[in-house]
């Protein structure tokens, strides 16, 4: 999650808000991909997850990217929570799952360059210590008790909170990762067209990318058991959003949907302040409980905007969160997929003709059956296989057109990133089915297998 901001000057006017979100337009040739993934630790003797502190722990990592790479460090009360470099950066979720915040970049050789880059570091780090790290959607064995909790304000609000308004919350926080792309718009008709896209077809990502089959050490009954931890956390900040397929929706009815999300917290003076359950409404007021007489300042928005958790989300860029974590070949493939279809003008179009005659129940439904079924899912005529396959052809047509070389005009574009999730289409398998066949088959039920055959 999010490092908080700080600054950014008091609002003074409504009109910010949108201004804030509207001021990520940019020309098309400014247009860049970010890429974030997230991964579990775990200790390669006794497969227990990193406590925060010790000689094998999250903080034995964080330090160890700090001396040996350069990284600088983010700390919080004392505390080293990330680290930042060359427009990236290593920050911690709840469970200490290590995080890696890509730079905004031009390509997919890039950011895969860099994803490689960064995972070749934090084997380094880690085999000097006797930890390793894994790609999956879910924690396979570990209990809500296992879990540590990372030394973070945020958390600690959050953590309490989430009991109240769901029953996931904290499973999210502590057991899940994912892997996520952020991507820019040049214009508000823009951000509107590749939002409706982002929503719509969020479920075929999170088929594609299933990962998370298994739960406290057994089958949950889903493909990714990430995506359906997420739709029993706080109806009020997740969801497919209907709105955004209504006229008229734009920057203004972002802001309006997130003033409507209930705040968490307010950061000042390096603290997180308690505002649980507050309206950001009352905040612009003068009137927020939690600092009585006190107005936002634009970073309050900016943190603000990071606690809606939708299955795709508008900030200065597009947030796509629908996806598992999971191996190296797919932490490539997530943003291949949705560059292909949102950053060439022709397979956007294509994209939003395949989803625009879908109400909103047909929507959710993908969203509900993806994350049982996987490619397997059907709902109402919608076969997913062959839709993810008609999609993925989209997006290899539009990373064409892109035609962005790498390796020094050696590869002509960056179609290639697209084959883990051919492979998938071609066999039907995403890497959820595969380690279910594993687990009933080779593994003869011994999930402590999935380490040493998963690990980065």
């Amino acid at each position: 999650m999010s490092i908080p901001q700080s600054g950014g000057g008091p609002i003074e006017r409504h009109e910010q808000l949108a201004e804030y979100l509207s001021s990520g337009c940019k020309p098309r040739e400014d247009w860049r991909i970010g890429t974030e993934h997230e991964k579990f630790g775990y200790t390669r003797d006794t497969l227990t997850p990193l406590p925060y502190d010790g000689p094998r722990s999250i903080k034995a990592v964080l330090e160890g990217l700090r001396e040996k790479f350069g990284w600088q460090p983010v700390e919080e009360a004392g505390k080293i929570i990330g680290l930042v470099k060359d427009g990236a950066n290593v920050s911690l979720e709840p469970g200490g799952q290590l995080e890696l915040s890509g730079a905004p970049l031009e390509t997919i050789h890039q950011t895969c360059d860099e994803v490689n880059e960064h995972l070749r570091e934090v084997r380094e780090v880690a085999d000097q210590i006797g930890v390793e790290f894994i790609g999956l959607g879910a924690a396979p064995i570990w209990t809500h008790e296992q879990m540590p909790m990372m030394p973070k304000g945020r958390y600690r609000l959050m953590t309490g909170y989430m009991d109240k308004v769901g029953t996931m919350g904290k499973t999210m926080m502590y057991r899940t990762c994912t892997v996520q792309v952020n991507l820019d718009f040049s214009s508000e008709a823009d951000m509107v067209q590749k939002m409706r896209v982002a929503l719509a077809l969020q479920p075929v990502a999170t088929a594609l990318f299933a990962n998370s089959p298994f739960i406290d050490g057994k089958p949950n009954g889903h493909k990714s058991w990430r995506s359906r931890v997420w739709r029993d956390l706080d109806a009020s900040r997740t969801g497919m959003l209907p709105f955004v397929f209504e006229d008229g929706f734009g920057f203004e009815a972002w802001v309006q949907y997130a003033l409507d999300v209930p705040m968490y917290f307010v950061y000042r003076n390096g603290e997180y302040i308690d505002a649980l359950g507050q309206s950001f409404r009352d905040f612009l007021k003068g009137e927020l409980p939690a600092l009585p007489g006190e107005k936002p300042t634009l970073s309050d928005w900016a943190d603000h905007l990071t606690t809606a958790f939708p299955e795709a989300r508008v900030k200065k860029y597009i947030e796509m969160r629908g996806a598992d974590g999971g191996p190296w070949r797919r932490l490539c493939a997530l943003p291949a997929f949705w560059v292909g279809l949102t950053y060439d003008q022709t397979a956007l179009d294509a994209a939003w003709d395949i989803a625009k005659g879908w109400d909103a129940e047909t929507r959710e439904a993908l969203r509900v059956a993806a994350s049982v079924d996987g490619l397997q899912a059907e709902v109402g005529g919608i076969k997913m296989h062959d839709l993810a396959r008609e999609l993925v052809a989209i997006s290899e047509a539009g990373l064409k057109a892109r035609a962005k070389p790498g390796a020094g005009g050696l590869i002509p574009d960056e179609t290639h990133f697209l084959n883990a999730l051919k492979e998938s289409i071609e066999s039907g398998q995403t890497p959820a089915d595969e380690l279910l066949a594993k687990y009933h088959g080779e593994w003869g039920g011994d999930l402590t297998r999935i380490y040493e055959e998963n690990k980065y």
